[in-house]
């Protein structure tokens, strides 16, 4: 370990010492830096400027019309190029561009065709043609100006693309905003119609049989014209009879005033005798409720009770019945009250004969009658009797003056009777004239139902197929959904599916420029060239005269060296990225760390290569920089390098040292440092392997050729 350190302590005091030496070492130290410099600046923005970039843009549309309207998508594609500044837009003629392309005065040409506007027409008139732009560029210029025009040019087609769409959908939803507004308008007979339909699909059936029933009457109605017209002579007959008869039933009805007015009294007895006939069954409820009542009686009065009741009910209905003709007679329904109350008194009867059956029942099985039977039974009989008291109240204040109307009424309906038809005996002649022609307009009817009667089907299966239509436009949405959807902004809806999708960019780790983003394989690149210019101006052997050093010593010695200035490299390199160059780094001291800990071991791994193999080493260590600059993935991704590049991507240094020094600048994934720093120190303990294994028999076996190779004087 003292050989070791003074090996060092010694390069360092020379250093010091000797200007020149310093000067050099210096230099060695700051020009990593500029290389990462110059290249970071360089490509600090580069996609912000490819407005610089003239591109000729001719424009030879003609323009068309859609639907009465003139559309020019070459001009409005002229007019949206002047305010896009990402590509150098040259407005020329065909001659100039194709010249200018052709010579390299513009990277690239775009020719709008006459036909253009005139060909996106014809997606709106059923027979589509594609559109064509025509683009030429000019690829010997520069390698990656196609690839920028080349997006532009696409970016044409887009926007070309959206134009159109937004103004044919914009003609198109301003047809929809009328249509829709005459429809909205045209809603309260739209719905009227719609009613219309659906019912008259409703009552099909029933017109049909209507029509049938009309066309059938109207065959009844012929043949009783015809009666009627042959059996007239037997009608005046009649007429004339009927007015003799109405007067005899004049005569009648004043007769039967006098035995209506001796029947009153007769009926207010049977009133009287159905009163007593409701006691009978509370007369019944009375024994039952006796203790020692003897069951036979029980059962005697019963029979009885039951009988008396059946009588009344069916006096009841007799006497409503009388009530009800009269009534008829009368008109106005003058009895209807007292007929309610005597089929009231009827129907309770009739319940009470129930009640009474079922009490019989039980007591026929030796059981005693339920207390709610007879309950029933005693409550029934006070309700029939209430009833017939309020008959027997009014009867001669109400029921008694009602009758005499009637009858009153019907004497009256017979003189008129009698006037009417001797009125109709003297109308008879233009009776038979009215039959007559309606015999004759009947015929006509007939045939006319039965045209009718023939349309008719056809007619129920046009109105049902409408009404399947209706139905099926409604299970899709109703009629005022389709007015909304009509009448919306024509503007917003054109400019909705001219461009339906938009991006919603989130980055995860954001980085501002592209400068900052190419700083980690640019640092990382300085720091490997850096290594080369030290064992390229600087000697891995130890010569000291008189002093003899084992391999390793001077293997270690020398290295602490080359890594003290490997490390100032770094920190002038990173340094300078985050202060100098304002370079975007998230961390700023994992930054720099990290840059001391790769160029330690780049210049281990350079190092050894040259201290083990000489100038041969120096030449490893180039080729291992080359192969590395297209292996490692530091400007375009190596899915998109060949398969060779993607083999050796996993064995190359730069891969593990670019992801690392892009963790310090985007943003800190610890599991993926790890991962690099565990590779990168595999590495250098190869290299250290490789260092103290081979150095001594390597440098002895080749220490002739090397002599003889200095010899030459052309090698270093």
């Amino acid at each position: 370990m003292r050989a070791i350190a003074s090996i060092y302590a010694r390069d360092l005091r020379r250093i010091a010492t000797n200007p020149a030496a310093a000067v050099i070492i210096l230099g060695l130290v700051l020009l990593p830096s500029l290389y990462a410099w110059f290249n970071i600046e360089a490509s600090w923005d580069p996609y912000s400027q490819t407005g610089r970039l003239p591109v000729a843009v001719v424009n030879r549309d003609a323009g068309t019309t859609i639907r009465g309207r003139p559309v020019n998508v070459g001009k409005e594609l002229v007019a949206a190029l002047r305010d896009n500044p990402k590509i150098g837009w040259v407005f020329v003629g065909e001659k100039e561009a194709m010249q200018g392309v052709r010579y390299g005065d513009y990277y690239a040409a775009i020719v709008i065709p006459p036909e253009f506007s005139a060909r996106l027409a014809t997606a709106v008139e059923g027979t589509p043609q594609q559109a064509q732009i025509e683009y030429y560029v000019n690829e010997k210029i520069n390698a990656v100006a196609p690839k920028i025009t080349s997006s532009g040019a696409s970016g044409i087609i887009e926007e070309v693309s959206s134009r159109f769409v937004e103004t044919a959908n914009g003609i198109i939803f301003q047809i929809f905003n009328r249509l829709g507004s005459e429809l909205e308008a045209n809603l309260p007979e739209i719905e009227q119609l719609r009613s219309l339909i659906f019912k008259l699909e409703e009552k099909f059936p029933e017109i049909r049989q209507t029509a049938e029933t009309a066309r059938n009457d109207a065959v009844k109605l012929n043949r009783i014209v015809a009666a009627a017209q042959s059996r007239l002579p037997e009608v005046a007959g009649l007429a004339k009879d009927g007015a003799e008869l109405a007067g005899q039933v004049g005569d009648v009805i004043g007769k039967s005033k006098t035995a209506l007015a001796a029947m009153a009294p007769q009926l207010k007895q049977d009133l009287i005798l159905l009163r007593q006939t409701a006691g009978a069954a509370a007369a019944v409820t009375d024994l039952l409720g006796e203790a020692d009542a003897d069951p036979e009686a029980v059962k005697t009065a019963m029979s009885s009770a039951a009988g008396r009741l059946a009588t009344g009910a069916d006096v009841a209905d007799r006497i409503a019945d009388a009530f009800r003709r009269l009534d008829t007679l009368a008109g106005n329904n003058r009895l209807s009250a007292a007929i309610a109350r005597l089929e009231q008194v009827r129907d309770g009867f009739r319940r009470q004969s129930e009640t009474l059956s079922a009490i019989r029942a039980a007591i026929d099985k030796g059981e005693a009658p339920a207390a709610a039977l007879t309950s029933r039974l005693n409550s029934q009989a006070a309700e029939t009797a209430g009833l017939l008291d309020k008959l027997i109240a009014g009867f001669d204040s109400d029921i008694a003056p009602r009758i005499r109307q009637a009858v009153a009424r019907a004497s009256s309906a017979a003189s008129e009777a009698q006037s009417v038809l001797s009125g109709a005996v003297k109308s008879l002649p233009e009776v038979q004239g009215l039959l007559a022609r309606a015999s004759r307009a009947l015929a006509v009817g007939t045939k006319e139902l039965d045209a009718v009667r023939a349309e008719l089907p056809a007619a129920q299966a046009k109105v049902e197929a409408l009404a399947d239509k209706i139905r099926s436009f409604e299970k899709e949405g109703n009629l005022r959904e389709l007015i909304d959807l009509l009448k919306r902004n024509a503007r917003r809806e054109s400019e909705f599916f001219a461009e339906p999708v938009a991006l919603k960019e989130n980055r995860l780790f954001p980085i501002p420029s592209y400068g900052s983003a190419m700083s980690p394989f640019f640092s990382t690149l300085s720091l490997w060239v850096g290594a080369l210019l030290l064992v390229s101006m600087l000697s891995v052997e130890v010569h000291e005269e008189g002093i003899r050093y084992p391999s390793y010593q001077v293997y270690f010695g020398r290295f602490l060296t080359f890594g003290t200035l490997a490390v100032l490299q770094s920190l002038a390199v990173t340094l300078g990225d985050i202060y100098i160059l304002n370079v975007y780094v998230l961390e700023k001291g994992w930054f720099v760390l990290f840059g001391m800990l790769l160029s330690a071991v780049f210049m281990l791994i350079v190092y050894t290569l040259v201290s083990v193999f000489d100038n041969v080493g120096k030449a490893m260590a180039i080729v291992l920089l080359v192969l590395q600059l297209a292996g490692a993935g530091g400007t375009f991704p190596i899915q998109l390098t060949p398969p060779f590049f993607q083999a050796v991507h996993p064995f190359l240094p730069f891969t593990y040292a670019i992801g690392m020094m892009r963790e310090a600048v985007g943003g800190i994934l610890w599991d993926l440092v790890q991962e690099d720093v565990l590779v990168l120190l595999v590495f250098a303990w190869a290299a250290l392997v490789v260092g103290l294994g081979l150095k001594w028999p390597i440098n002895r076996l080749t220490a002739g050729l090397v002599a003889k190779a200095r010899a030459s004087r052309l090698i270093h």
